[in-house]
């Protein structure tokens, strides 16, 4: 990149932030503004086609997927609040077009630019230190599947949430165990799901921790709903781009 030049992102808001978490997608652009990137936000983006996947019509999936190029393909580089998304872009779309070698590496250019937003710091700008956040609570951290093993994404965020918080940041005991959610999982086997959602909101209580941060909202939907029945009201359940947003905003601004 030449120097002076700014890098440029397009914003994937996804489903969930886009209906339910708006403060997500602004908390997602003040950090990558804060660290000089410009954002766009192209308007005609849909659903990446994820619940179209989970629930086996590869068609419609299809359909969202060449939307989804349409919008994105002239991009230098997709970020998104989200790492089953992201997941998605990158390793559902290529397998629903394995007919078709022209369109397959249209997508796979397309997915070689497109990040989780955590990931994008750290691969993409090399962002190796964070501002500390100016009134930092108890906070644990549940690293999502698609987090580990869609994106491979290991131990960054926790680095980012030890800088941020200090010793405010406890690690979660069992670590990589699934919270439960799993998109469609949650509704085929609702018993197991709600096995996996108890043991992980008493792995949270085991830490004392107060606030749940992860990377993708849809577990942190399930969990919030969980800790709902379950009387734990007091818990608050972020996207990391929250926590990060709060600590440039008190800084005023960014550099890495």
């Amino acid at each position: 990149m030449p120097v002076g030049e700014r890098r440029r992102v397009s914003l994937l808001l996804t489903c969930s932030v886009d209906a339910l978490y708006p403060s997500v997608g602004r908390a997602s652009v003040a950090v990558l503004e804060s660290l000089g990137v410009a954002v766009s936000f192209p308007e005609a983006q849909t659903c990446c086609g994820q619940p179209w996947l989970n629930t086996g019509d590869p068609d419609g999936a299809r359909r969202l997927a060449r939307h989804f190029l349409e919008v994105f393909e002239g991009a230098d580089a997709v970020v998104a609040p989200s790492a089953s998304c992201v997941d998605t872009v990158r390793n559902g779309y290529p397998a629903l077009f394995q007919d078709h070698p022209r369109l397959l590496r249209r997508f796979e250019a397309l997915a070689g630019r497109t990040w989780e937003l955590c990931e994008y710091l750290h691969r993409v700008l090399g962002v190796v230190r964070v501002p500390p956040h100016p009134a930092p609570t108890p906070t644990t951290y549940h690293a999502s599947c698609r987090t580990l093993r869609g994106v491979g994404l290991r131990g960054v965020a926790e680095d980012y949430l030890s800088q941020l918080l200090g010793d405010g940041f406890v690690p979660l005991g069992d670590g990589p165990v699934c919270c439960g959610f799993g998109g469609s999982f949650s509704i085929k086997q609702p018993e197991l799901s709600g096995r996996l959602l108890r043991d992980k909101l008493d792995a949270v209580a085991a830490t004392g921790a107060t606030t749940v941060v992860s990377l993708d909202m849809s577990c942190l939907t399930h969990l919030a709903g969980g800790a709902r029945r379950l009387g734990r009201r007091q818990l608050r359940f972020a996207h990391l781009a929250q926590v990060l947003a709060e600590a440039y905003e008190a800084r005023g601004g960014g550099r890495r």
